[in-house]
């Protein structure tokens, strides 16, 4: 049995500029989360892919591409957490790259996500996850 279950969660997208439009259902794509999907199961950690077409992004900037990824990590009290939230900026605007950065930190340092905003009590957003 694993560890820890992780899953990403990809939204509709309304792609409003053709810049921003990723295909994940590429087989690059496709690839790239076998390659990940194996590597994590390495150190006993789950991780499963699901659309979620009841909700619809309107992609007009990279954040917004971020958005529509969502991370849940039940184990670590991560129901459903926006990527952009979890990685913060992305210095190469790589959705695969982001994506990796974003799975292993929820993977291997929970911790160092900071709260929600509504979660917050008395976080200064230091990254030090109280």
């Amino acid at each position: 049995m694993p560890r820890k279950r992780i899953s990403l969660v990809f939204y509709k997208q309304n792609h409003l500029r053709l810049d921003w439009s990723v295909d994940l259902a590429s087989p690059d794509y496709r690839r790239f989360f076998e390659e990940l999907t194996r590597e994590l199961s390495l150190c006993d950690v789950l991780l499963s892919l699901a659309d979620n077409p009841e909700f619809t992004i309107d992609i007009n900037s990279y954040g917004d591409l971020l958005n529509a990824v969502r991370i849940s990590s039940p184990e670590d009290g991560f129901t459903n957490i926006c990527l952009g939230h979890v990685i913060g900026s992305s210095p190469n605007l790589n959705l695969a790259e982001d994506i990796r950065r974003g799975v292993n930190r929820i993977a291997f340092a929970p911790e160092t996500v900071p709260p929600e905003d509504h979660n917050r009590k008395v976080c200064h957003n230091c990254g030090c996850g109280c």
